[in-house]
């Protein structure tokens, strides 16, 4: 796994958010890791249905989830949505593994529509889960954007389930495209943290903050 690269810091309502290139969120006051659509277990889900994923895939995208919680050492963690990808497979049993050896870390899920587990399953795993929109402070998490229809003045929401992106133009009519974190003016949008996962193109607008994630970098857009 490559060095990771520094967090940029974007701010909301004077607080301080460190944006990683391993697509997730440190909250500095809250001392409290956000991400969204890990999809574990999703790999495994493709090869019980015929599909060649290797598993490999499976077990860099955990490696990397228990970088940030090392490198960040947040006292909880909020995943916004699609932590797992479907019912319970073996690769599950190496997500249990690294949950019981961080027992002191608060777990919350905001459940997303993938996640589709027993109950008993998130309390053995000391997950806490919670439907619809969890708040915080002046923050609210949900899966759904398009769930957070009421948004009240001076809230500001986090969420996920679209896996935003940017596509950039080269001088030579070449396009590529980019997992970002999309910060508008009420809600923040976060990049699936998943590799194993598509992307849907984002339009921005001028009060809208862009930050795409390549090769292992994170940088700010100007927004067309």
């Amino acid at each position: 796994m490559q060095p990771m690269s520094a967090p940029l810091l974007h701010s909301i309502n004077n607080h301080h958010f460190w944006l990683s290139a391993e697509r997730c969120i440190f909250w500095e006051e809250a001392q409290t890791l956000i991400l969204s659509d890990t999809h574990f277990g999703k790999t495994g889900h493709f090869r019980k249905n015929g599909i060649a994923v290797p598993q490999q895939v499976y077990k860099e995208d955990l490696q990397r989830f228990v970088q940030q919680v090392t490198h960040f050492k947040p006292q909880q963690i909020i995943v916004v949505g699609d932590l797992f990808h479907s019912r319970e497979n073996r690769e599950l049993e190496l997500f249990l593994k690294w949950r019981r050896d961080m027992v002191h870390t608060r777990l919350v899920l905001v459940r997303g529509n993938h996640d589709l587990l027993d109950a008993a399953w998130y309390a053995a795993a000391d997950i806490e889960v919670q439907e619809g929109i969890y708040q915080i402070d002046a923050f609210d998490f949900v899966h759904d954007p398009a769930d957070n229809t009421e948004t009240i003045k001076g809230r500001y929401s986090f969420s996920g389930h679209i896996h935003p992106g940017v596509s950039l133009q080269g001088t030579a009519k070449q396009c590529l495209q980019f997992p970002c974190f999309f910060f508008g003016k009420q809600q923040c949008i976060l990049p699936a943290f998943s590799r194993f996962s598509g992307i849907k193109i984002m339009r921005s607008q001028k009060s809208d903050s862009v930050y795409a994630i390549a090769d292992g970098t994170i940088m700010k857009l100007r927004s067309s």
